[in-house]
């Protein structure tokens, strides 16, 4: 006798937020359905991937019931009406945590909502569960003292990438419709590359960040720092980037109207045999309908050193002062007691970090250099990219195993200058970036790329990204995990 997952379980699983709050207005499915089947799987899978930190099942149930009333009564709230969301642990949502995976903050209750996730619950979203993330989301990988590692779905021995960790996890399995992360080094699109699914770093201000934990105030982090959506499917992350953008900035313009420039394979960045032809095969199929040049941007090669030199503008003293209770924390202490003893309270990915960011800081003069390298640079590439979209691979490979992308970005060898140049250039020039599941590695792990317009762009990004959508399948669940069969 064979067994099968449920059919009806499977498709609400596989649903996006757009289709499913389609369903929920049309009174073919109820929103409580939705929120235990999701209750369900998270059960199922959370024991596995260590994605959910913090639930609102009870809450969640009873908000569920109140909206399909409404629903019945023709009373829709808005576009995502009985929809459940993840969000990001880094976000405050009312009377749930906000700890940044440190201990002397678990108990730290918000008292309000992040502007962002207060405009999701207004367009009727339901907020189901809060989402691991690394200490003061200060790694590309998901790991934190209070809280543990996330693992990937799709190979739990492998990163789930960070600082997004958690709801690309969780949005891999299906265990959520869509989710809600933030990105100041590739912390949506990692976790979208590693682990299969669709997730959007908007442009420079175009979310605010009031409510998100840590908060960046020095000028060239805060323009680095972006607050975007993760989902299944281009038209979620178009739909609520549409609701949590504070100033609508997309235009009409077509994509015919523009070229979509590849860097050259020859390129000195070290690329998977598996990354590389993904990268050729797309390239060769935008040729067939859209203008294909290859092209190498002002300032990718630039990009990453002032990546890592932005980061570490003031030697990790804001960080570090929100992350210890001291008043003057031995960094180095935390950082050798947790390789030795694993007693610290601080995870060493966390305490490595802001020893490199005070090792790195940039001289008085330096800083000066940049910032007249990104005022230039924000002029020279908001011209090139006037009538240009660009593709580039998010990273050199998939998923791998735990602790690699640690040891590749934040070696005192500075390798991250050879592996995150394609992810730092959206991020130091404040650009909007859509990345977009498209195949396999040799691993069987999900690899993808990212596109990236102009600030004034984002609806031709959005239609390429489409298009690549239609032609390679997009979004693919992870049911690896499935354990609740029917016979």
């Amino acid at each position: 006798m064979t067994k099968t997952i449920s059919t009806k379980k499977q498709n609400i699983l596989d649903m996006d937020a757009s289709t499913l709050a389609s369903k929920i207005k049309n009174g073919d499915l109820t929103s409580l359905k939705a929120v235990n089947t999701y209750i369900n799987h998270i059960k199922e899978v959370n024991p596995s991937i260590n994605a959910v930190v913090e639930n609102h099942f009870s809450q969640a149930i009873e908000q569920a019931k109140v909206y399909d009333q409404k629903a019945r009564d023709g009373q829709i709230i808005g576009p995502l009406h009985g929809v459940p969301v993840s969000i990001k642990e880094s976000f405050n949502v009312k009377d749930m945590k906000t700890t940044g995976g440190l201990i002397h903050r678990q108990d730290f209750i918000a008292k309000t909502d992040a502007i962002c996730v207060a405009k999701l619950k207004k367009a009727g979203a339901i907020v189901l569960v809060k989402t691991n993330t690394p200490t003061l989301c200060f790694c590309q990988e998901t790991n934190n003292k209070l809280y543990g590692i996330t693992n990937n779905p799709w190979d739990l021995s492998r990163t789930a990438g960070g600082s997004s960790g958690g709801e690309g996890a969780l949005l891999g399995v299906g265990g959520i419709a869509v989710g809600l992360g933030s990105d100041i080094g590739g912390s949506i699109r990692f976790p979208s590359h590693f682990n299969g699914i669709v997730g959007f770093k908007p442009g420079k201000y175009q979310v605010s960040q009031k409510g998100h934990y840590p908060f960046l105030a020095h000028p060239l982090q805060e323009r680095m720092q972006s607050i975007g959506p993760m989902g299944k499917s281009v038209q979620d992350i178009e739909l609520l980037y549409s609701l949590i953008q504070d100033q609508p900035t997309q235009t009409n313009t077509r994509v015919k109207d523009l070229d979509i420039i590849f860097s050259p394979c020859t390129i000195d960045y070290p690329l998977s045999h598996a990354t590389q032809n993904m990268y050729q095969d797309v390239k060769d199929n935008l040729a067939s309908d859209f203008s294909v040049q290859e092209d190498i941007p002002p300032y990718l090669k630039e990009s990453a050193l002032l990546w890592q030199e932005i980061m570490s503008f003031d030697g990790g003293k804001s960080i570090r002062e929100q992350g210890f209770q001291s008043d003057r924390p031995n960094v180095l202490k935390e950082y050798i007691k947790e390789k030795t003893t694993k007693n610290s309270q601080y995870h060493h990915y966390f305490t490595w970090a802001l020893i490199g960011a005070a090792m790195f800081k940039p001289s008085k003069k330096r800083q000066q250099e940049i910032q007249e390298t990104v005022t230039k640079g924000d002029r020279e590439i908001d011209l090139y990219l006037k009538d240009r979209l660009l593709i580039f691979p998010v990273y050199h490979q998939g998923a791998p195993l735990h602790g690699s992308v640690y040891n590749e970005i934040f070696s005192i060898r500075k390798t991250y200058q050879e592996y995150l140049p394609f992810v730092a250039y959206a991020n130091v020039w404040g650009l909007p970036s859509l990345t977009l599941p498209i195949g396999k590695d040799e691993n069987n792990m999900p690899i993808a790329i990212q596109i990236i317009s102009s600030l004034k762009n984002e609806g031709a990004l959005f239609e390429v990204g489409k298009w690549l959508e239609k032609k390679y399948g997009g979004y693919i669940r992870c049911n690896k995990l499935d354990t609740n069969l029917s016979v």
